[in-house]
């Protein structure tokens, strides 16, 4: 076994990022989200199921991770979880710089029915990233908050 990697290479057993449970109520995020270690993961592999309360339930999702292992870690004046960006590529001109612009993502799904719907998500973490969470909310609608539980797999090199 390499001394840099501890864990063996393939995928660690599924673990709950979100216990199923209704979403907050008015739209508020989740609270208290669930911290998960991904030290050495190249991969986060994301199962959601949910199931709409009212017809036009939907939820918006953020991944959040931490180069800490420990909140205390974090330099004086650094955030300690850092969300996904968003990417668009300015328009080159010759003879002239390019600003492109770069902004915090998140990300939303619409309910199609009534029934539970599941999808999942990959992400690359390329070992960058010691802990990770995602923060969830109701968009659609809000007054009535669906139910959302999610599964994570970590892929190890």
């Amino acid at each position: 076994m390499d001394p840099l990697f501890p864990y063996p290479t393939g995928w660690w057993n599924p673990a709950t990022a979100r216990a199923s449970a209704a979403l907050e109520a008015a739209g508020a995020w989740d609270p208290a989200p669930t911290e998960l270690g991904s030290a050495y993961a190249q991969h986060l592999h994301l199962n959601f199921t949910y199931t709409r309360a009212a017809a036009g339930g939907a939820f918006d999702w953020i991944l959040e991770t931490s180069p800490f292992s420990i909140d205390a870690l974090a330099p004086a004046g650094s955030a300690v979880w850092f969300s996904e960006a968003i990417f668009a590529a300015g328009a080159v001109v010759a003879g002239a710089d390019t600003t492109n612009a770069v902004q915090r993502d998140l990300q939303s799904y619409t309910s199609q029915g009534a029934a539970a719907e599941d999808f999942s998500f990959d992400i690359a973490l390329d070992g960058n990233c010691e802990r990770y969470r995602i923060l969830a909310r109701e968009s659609g609608v809000v007054g009535t908050p669906g139910t959302l539980a999610i599964v994570a797999e970590l892929r190890i090199r």
